[in-house]
């Protein structure tokens, strides 16, 4: 599902929304969402407050699930159709965040692994920050990568305040 407004200010560009985000119509209204918003520093308000955020999957709906339970790969027809036009209706846009590989691959050019795009998340900043995705399945990646705690994350806050706090001159 995609929420957008053009006076969004940060760009959360994911792979699709997971099977309880499309079924309450709502993205990342999940626990992922819940660990997403303490990332960022944000209420849920300021989180659904579409002035704020705009939501921009690769796949605009649940793709489903593969023969061992792991979420399907959104299909690249929905990105390669919509993205381009769609981001030229978001002009307030002050910050991106790329969650996940396929997020980062297309909307970054990356080829490297999700793990080595987030190592290089300087690289990027600070208008585009990429991030793994904010799932439950990623708590064992969060231990083994503590920098990402340490480093990544007061960034990603601070570059949130910041993006927040400037006015739209749409």
């Amino acid at each position: 599902m995609v929420w957008l407004d053009p006076r969004a200010r940060i760009l959360i560009a994911g792979q699709a929304p997971g099977l309880q985000a499309h079924e309450k119509q709502r993205p990342f209204d999940d626990r992922s969402g819940d660990r997403l918003r303490d990332w960022m520093g944000v209420s849920r308000d300021q989180f659904y407050d579409l002035a704020n955020f705009a939501f921009l999957p690769a796949a605009f709906c649940f793709p489903g699930y593969d023969a061992k339970g792991a979420d399907l790969p959104p299909p690249k027809l929905c990105a390669q159709t919509w993205h381009e036009a769609v981001l030229k209706g978001l002009p307030a846009l002050r910050l991106r965040l790329m969650i996940g590989a396929y997020s980062q691959r297309f909307h970054m050019g990356t080829r490297t692994s999700m793990t080595e795009t987030v190592a290089r998340w300087r690289e990027a900043a600070p208008g585009v920050i990429p991030l793994p995705h904010p799932s439950w399945r990623n708590t064992a990646w969060l231990k083994r990568n503590p920098w990402f705690e340490t480093e990544l994350l007061p960034v990603l806050r601070q570059q949130v305040r910041k993006a927040l706090s400037e006015g739209n001159d749409i």
